[in-house]
């Protein structure tokens, strides 16, 4: 399953997704899960529920894994998985407002952490996307940060604010990787300028958790949020939903389309509107 994987240039991530309900499902029945009944996808499937509260995305990605595994791998027919998939739900994401991002980011005590996080929001980046930025990445003379290999194996350009170049630069110069802007820490035998792989980012994760914290912010915020948050700013600032959509690399417009149902400027000028339209009211 991992070289039928690899062949067709799946994401490390989707990867690493599909192959770890493969392995659940295996743990779970104890049995080769190419032996897999139906009855034993039910049981898995209302364990997962019961459990861990199977949300419907996590659904969709471990019935994307099984699907994979029975029709490319086994090259046989797979069972109606998605009788356990969940109903969709109607959830907005959180969005942070600047003065909280920022509120956030100056409890930020690592500088790696910091550039990180900040390129992360004024870029629009998935955390993915940030910790595996690379130097020949940045096209100074044009004021773009080009991200290659993103969600779908698709690349991208995405303009780059003056600040964020600067503090990228500043950020290279404490440890001239030739490669990654966010090298690895220090190791045994191993400095930050030969670092041969990013930051983890389980630690910009944490990092985030601690400085949410810190900050005072209640809101359940992620890393994540952040790239909501700058795509609903460019929003409110009058960017149009097309050009926003190219540079989250976001296949359908609809996906975009989310943002307009958290702007409060919206808000406001359709209450202005509606004002109007009541001006005649006797």
């Amino acid at each position: 399953m991992l070289e039928d994987m690899q062949l067709r240039g799946m994401a490390p991530s989707t990867q690493e997704a599909y192959l770890r309900y493969v392995r659940q499902l295996a743990e779970f029945t104890g049995k080769s899960p190419d032996q897999t009944t139906d009855e034993d996808f039910r049981q898995f499937f209302l364990a997962l529920h019961k459990v861990r509260g199977l949300s419907r995305s996590s659904a969709t990605v471990a019935i994307a894994a099984f699907k994979f595994f029975f029709e490319i791998t086994l090259q046989r027919p797979w069972p109606r998985l998605d009788l356990f998939r969940p109903r969709p739900t109607q959830t907005l994401p959180v969005v942070l407002s600047v003065d909280e991002v920022w509120r956030i980011l100056d409890h930020i005590y690592r500088p790696t952490y910091y550039a990180c996080l900040a390129t992360i929001y004024t870029c629009g980046l998935r955390i993915s996307e940030g910790v595996n930025l690379q130097v020949s990445w940045i096209d100074s003379a044009r004021m773009q940060l080009q991200i290659r290999g993103g969600k779908g194996l698709k690349d991208r350009y995405i303009p780059l604010p003056l600040r964020t170049l600067t503090l990228l630069r500043r950020q290279w110069r404490t440890h001239r990787n030739p490669v990654w802007l966010f090298p690895a820490g220090p190791r045994a035998g191993m400095q930050h300028h030969t670092a041969t792989a990013p930051i983890s980012p389980c630690g910009v994760r944490e990092a985030f958790r601690d400085a949410l914290n810190d900050a005072g912010v209640s809101k359940n915020a992620t890393v994540h949020t952040l790239r909501h948050s700058w795509a609903t700013h460019l929003l409110e600032a009058g960017v149009n939903l097309r050009v926003i959509q190219l540079w989250l690399g976001h296949r359908s417009p609809s996906t975009t389309a989310i943002y307009t149902h958290l702007t409060r400027k919206a808000e406001e000028l359709a209450s202005g509107v509606l004002d109007t339209l009541s001006e005649g009211m006797q």
